[in-house]
């Protein structure tokens, strides 16, 4: 599933294509990824502008010249790609939005969504989200506040979008793998120093990733080489059986709270 640093490296590309660019089409290909009737949804859009592309958590804000947002969420195996005609992806397409004579597909959205949303429901739609953690007033001491009462397996909390939006599958473990702590380390009982580990692994997993275009499996558009880069930078995330990057451990993969968790035993301990 995207995170954090898949849909920034998107946010970032879609800024430098499509801001102010006229919408001149709009394809709909299954009404369940949209929000409105087709005819509706597609009247509304063509001849719209994308003033400003706006990342929260896992979900992308298309802003409108109009004021109106397009809510956008991957969910599982979502993918964008931008191109002409000629350079079709060989994927089945959910909507299809055409900038002139560029197109802006979204692949994989039997589970995810496009949503056009009012300004104040858009608002809503994200009231729920904790907060960014890479946002500069994440200081060490408000993440140690906002563990404070909280227990559990620390992988299940890192992806609790409540706590911290935009963390997953992924991250999370590459998180715990770099604060050296197991996934199922129970939050209540980390010390100070494993919270300042913790603290520092996310911002730098999340920062990592972000600048070398996170895990998605193909490029955004012709010529990209940068998005997906951290595919192979993974350090235990679906590496089962292979050896520990760090030492001499082997990864393995469990299930937590069902969900797939990859650590390696040597390592990572639960403080």
């Amino acid at each position: 599933m995207p995170e954090l640093p898949e849909m920034e490296n998107y946010r970032q590309r879609l800024g430098q294509h499509i801001i102010n660019v006229p919408i001149t089409g709009v394809t709909v290909n299954r009404e369940k990824s949209i929000n409105l009737e087709t005819e509706a949804f597609t009247q509304a859009l063509v001849g719209a502008r994308v003033v400003f592309v706006e990342r929260r958590a896992k979900h992308i804000l298309f802003h409108l010249h109009d004021g109106r947002r397009l809510l956008l969420h991957l969910m599982l195996g979502g993918l964008l790609f931008y191109g002409t005609e000629e350079e079709r992806p060989d994927r089945n397409t959910q909507v299809e939005i055409t900038f002139g004579d560029h197109i802006l597909y979204f692949m994989g959205l039997r589970l995810g969504y496009l949503h056009l949303l009012s300004v104040k429901e858009a608002e809503a739609a994200m009231g729920k989200l904790g907060p960014e953690t890479l946002d500069r007033r994440m200081t060490l001491e408000r993440f140690t506040g906002m563990l404070k009462g909280r227990r559990g397996a620390l992988k299940s909390l890192l992806v609790n979008q409540q706590f911290i939006a935009g963390i997953g599958n992924c991250y999370a473990d590459e998180i715990a793998f770099e604060a050296r702590l197991l996934p199922s380390a129970l939050v209540q009982n980390l010390t100070q120093d494993s919270i300042a580990r913790l603290y520092e692994a996310i911002r730098k997993v999340l920062t990592d990733a972000t600048e070398i275009g996170g895990y998605m499996e193909m490029p955004f558009m012709n010529g990209d080489t940068v998005t997906g880069t951290y595919n192979d930078r993974c350090m235990v995330y679906d590496r089962e059986g292979e050896p520990c990057l760090r030492g001499g451990g082997t990864v393995v993969k469990i299930e937590l709270s069902g969900r797939k968790v990859f650590y390696c035993p040597d390592c990572q301990h639960e403080q």
